[in-house]
């Protein structure tokens, strides 16, 4: 068997197959895709796109978290979604949109692999793998944003922000994470003090440590019985649609 080309910038913090999308790709994708990604860092706060600005690539994390958010008028803004090593930016490229009204915000500095979208598109309409792939992370994606507007309409600052944390924590390689509480608030769309509150109840029950912008989960399964069920039903739908994951 030919050995799958390697990729320029290949270093220890980031590979290919650290994004479990790439990593899932039959062995003649990546032979087909590998030799065109490109190692790119994802700083704390970048933007990788706008609303509505036109999609040309698309990113697959493998040590960073991105989150997608939606801008009101106002300046007001509130998380729908995040994305790490599970997935990609940028679907509205196979999904026939070209654009989408929300932003990309890297919520957790680290790398991501970029790929043309075009090149993702020619893969995406053999009818492969690629497509059936895309299409279950599309729909895992969805639930999360289904449960997220629900989550944020009903539950409580405090149950928010344990779900937040766990869904972060899923996506790192560490039980650390470095966000400020003004970060947290426009992700949750709620008032920097209610995050505030909600993060020194945490701290005093010993979940988590919270120093400078670093929070550190002390204490995962507490975290987990604290949050709604928010988490749980993305948890179970992510793993059920994309199994490779949970296996990782």
């Amino acid at each position: 068997m030919v050995p799958i080309p390697p990729v320029a910038e290949m270093n220890e913090p980031s590979m290919p197959q650290k994004n479990h999308l790439l990593q899932a790709l039959p062995v003649e994708v990546r032979h087909r895709i590998f030799p065109h990604l490109k190692l790119v860092p994802l700083t704390l706060g970048q933007v990788l796109y706008e609303s509505g600005d036109a999609l040309r690539h698309v990113y697959f994390p493998t040590d960073a978290i991105v989150s997608l958010l939606y801008v009101m008028e106002s300046g007001a803004s509130a998380e729908i979604s995040v994305v790490g090593n599970e997935g990609l930016i940028g679907i509205a490229l196979f999904m026939g949109g070209e654009s989408t009204p929300s932003r990309a915000i890297v919520q957790s500095a680290g790398h991501a692999y970029q790929l043309a979208g075009q090149r993702l598109k020619d893969e995406f309409n053999r009818h492969s793998e690629m497509m059936t792939l895309m299409l279950r992370y599309t729909q895992s994606l969805i639930t999360q944003m289904a449960q997220t507007a629900v989550c944020n309409r009903h539950h409580s600052v405090d149950q928010q922000l344990c779900r937040w944390l766990l869904l972060s924590l899923d996506r790192l390689p560490s039980n650390r994470l470095t966000m400020t509480q003004e970060l947290i608030a426009n992700m949750l769309g709620v008032r920097r003090e209610g995050v505030t509150d909600a993060a020194g109840k945490l701290q005093k029950l010993g979940v988590i440590s919270y120093s400078r912008g670093k929070i550190t989960v002390l204490d995962r399964p507490r975290l987990e019985s604290l949050s709604c069920e928010c988490y749980a039903v993305v948890k179970k739908e992510t793993d059920r649609l994309l199994p490779y994951i949970s296996g990782h």
